[in-house]
């Protein structure tokens, strides 16, 4: 089974419970119907990248489904939580690309989606043989990456939100979501 779609989604939760507030953010993303299956990192050759909405209609409820997805909670009041999930795609049809998960705290949706879309461009550039200073900004990186013209695009989702002030539980979630073509054995 090779994925021919994927679409990005992210959302949060706030619950006293952990778990509950897992689920919350998992409906705020829209795929709390779904059994997760989480996976690694690789974008197969050819996969293309969808609007949440259309990928949404994509998949049912009950439906075993492979996401790559990063979490993260806290019930601390005002800690800043985040979940980012970068992307990055070759310009070659028949290369594979990466998708890089990221949690932390303290980090804005910018900074913790722009190590995430780093992460994700920094693995794809070194399997096709990019050379680059991982110690450059990662707007340098990117600019290079895009001029040789082997990695034509980068993107990231990215959910943060500060703890309840409470102490409930907050959870973020975000996740890119791998949707296999239509089969016609199976009914949906």
């Amino acid at each position: 089974m090779i994925p021919k779609y994927f679409f990005f989604t992210k959302g949060v939760g706030k619950h006293k419970e952990q778990l509950q507030s897992f689920e919350l953010a998992l409906r705020d993303a829209g795929i709390q119907m779904c059994n997760l299956v989480s996976v690694s990192s690789i974008v197969p050759p050819g996969c293309e990248l969808v609007t949440r909405e259309k990928g949404l209609k994509m998949i049912h409820p009950g439906e075993i489904t492979f996401v790559v997805i990063a979490r993260n909670a806290t019930n601390e009041p005002h800690r800043l939580v985040a979940s980012s999930v970068g992307v990055a795609i070759p310009s070659g049809k028949n290369q594979y690309g990466y998708l890089s998960e990221h949690h932390s705290y303290g980090q804005t949706d910018e900074t913790a989606g722009d190590y995430a879309e780093d992460l994700a461009a920094t693995m794809l550039a070194t399997t096709m043989g990019i050379q680059f200073d991982p110690e450059t900004a990662w707007d340098e990186r990117k600019q290079l990456f895009k001029t040789t013209g082997l990695i034509i695009k980068t993107a990231n989702t990215t959910q943060s939100a500060a703890g309840d002030k409470n102490g409930l539980w907050t959870t973020t979630v975000a996740a890119a979501v791998l949707v296999p073509p239509e089969d016609n054995t199976t009914e949906r």
